[in-house]
């Protein structure tokens, strides 16, 4: 066994532990004893996993220990701990999709094509992480799972939906986590929890159930392990009927990715939303200037909306939840989150042509994002117009207008990953985005890669 203090194993990522079960140094079963008694000692305070699969966990860590011993490894990924979202089907887990309205779920029956995945790749699952009342606000607050906090600061958000993941991740609680975005669940948690989460391409992770602007990410605390687990998960399923033709890609970028010549645009101000706080805005135009160092060219740029497209984004996710919605029992909607069930039922009394006129302005759009991206190779913004709020709240003041950089790239199916540029004078992290052409995901990873190599080194959080 390496002698490493339990806080140092705990941190190690997906590369660094592959790397030591190949020369010996390590066993896959030390490193998952070493996550699980963290998760024990840490998890009360963080609340990132409702649900440890502890026993199953060991028994996949000591099958993966007798495969890298007969050196016939089913890859990198062989050993290495990971967690899924509450709302990622693991077959005989739960999956409540964070509300107590569907606490009596039975466990899930099948894996979600990511798992299965990981599953093939020898990933020891580790259990399920939080996530809000299905999944439709950017916080970490649960009717089911009650409140999960930010690692950074016990008291501050951790962002949502994949509101565990990025708690979890930070917290030393594994280095891998796969969350799924529809507005920004992905990159939200990863701003506000100092981690990488990267929204990939429209289709390119394959869904159990697919819909529009959802998609799956990989989540990590560097963007080669997000690289290496987008590897895995985004390989082909057929259940996904509108996923992406599969090419065996690599996407784990160079160690010495070169950015020179590259044209960056900046945009701290998209047109609506709340404003970007100052010291969000500051640290952002710092990683602009160490993109610049390294030779890139950055401009600003212009506002993208002249008026706020998230009325009619949100009539959009509206229409999808009411669906489920409507499924529950008059005591189940009862159950849910009061700022949910009013929502929901909003959506179900819209009319078609309500439904209708948003589907028209959301590809309105969509086109304008794409046109006011085409003038560069890759664009920079802040993930998050403000730094991680109150716990206990559904949003902060100001209601939903908070992520306006987020859902815009769903509707426009670019992908988009969210890493940390620096902290705040109050110690919390500062989420950097950086968003690419469509399908473009490895030139989006090589970019962050070259940024994450040259930004100034950066601590976890003290719990």
């Amino acid at each position: 066994m390496l002698r490493e203090p339990i806080d140092r194993l705990c941190y190690l990522g997906a590369h660094e532990l592959a790397r030591l079960y190949r020369l010996g140094e390590l066993s896959p079963i030390d490193a998952t004893r070493a996550v699980l008694e963290r998760i024990t000692a840490l998890n009360p305070r963080v609340n990132a996993l409702f649900y440890v699969a502890a026993d199953a966990a060991l028994a996949a860590a000591r099958a993966s220990e007798a495969r890298w011993h007969a050196r016939h490894p089913r890859g990198p990924l062989d050993g290495v701990p990971v967690t899924l979202k509450d709302s990622v089907f693991v077959a005989g887990m739960p999956s409540p999709q964070g509300t107590r309205a569907l606490a009596d779920q039975p466990p899930a029956e099948r894996d979600s094509p990511a798992t299965a995945r990981l599953r093939e790749a020898g990933a020891v699952i580790l259990g399920k992480t939080t996530m809000p009342d299905l999944g439709v606000i950017a916080s970490g607050v649960s009717t089911l799972h009650g409140v999960t906090r930010n690692p950074w600061n016990l008291e501050r958000n951790s962002g949502g939906s994949s509101s565990g993941a990025g708690a979890a991740l930070a917290a030393g609680f594994g280095p891998l986590a796969v969350g799924s975005d529809i507005g920004g669940s992905v990159r939200i948690p990863a701003a506000f929890c100092g981690i990488v989460g990267f929204k990939p391409s429209y289709g390119r992770v394959p869904l159990a159930e697919p819909w529009p602007a959802l998609v799956a990410g990989p989540m990590a605390r560097s963007v080669g392990d997000a690289a290496l687990l987008l590897n895995a998960i985004s390989r082909p399923d057929p259940i996904d009927y509108t996923a992406l033709p599969w090419r065996p890609e690599d996407y784990v970028p160079d160690a010495d990715v070169e950015v020179r010549g590259t044209r960056f645009g900046l945009l701290t101000d998209i047109g609506f939303g709340l404003k970007v706080q100052p010291e969000v805005r500051a640290r952002v135009e710092a990683a602009a200037t160490v993109l610049e160092d390294l030779g890139a060219h950055v401009e600003p740029m212009a506002a993208i909306f002249a008026e706020d497209p998230e009325p009619d984004f949100d009539r959009m996710v509206q229409a999808y939840a009411s669906c489920d919605f409507s499924l529950l029992g008059a005591e189940q909607q009862a159950a849910l989150l009061p700022e949910i069930r009013e929502w929901c039922v909003r959506g179900e009394n819209m009319s078609a042509a309500e439904l209708m006129r948003s589907t028209v302005a959301n590809n309105h759009a969509r086109r304008r994002v794409l046109a006011a991206c085409a003038a560069y190779d890759y664009v920079l913004s802040p993930t998050m117009a403000m730094e991680p709020y109150a716990a206990e709240l559904p949003w902060p003041p100001g209601g939903t207008r908070h992520n306006p950089f987020c859902f815009p790239f769903n509707l426009s199916e670019q992908p988009a990953v969210s890493l940390c540029c620096g902290l705040t004078p109050t110690g919390l992290p500062v989420g950097l985005q950086i968003v690419g052409p469509r399908f473009d995901d490895a030139g989006v990873l090589r970019v962050a890669r070259a940024y994450e190599a040259a930004r100034p080194a950066l601590p976890w959080p003290a719990l």
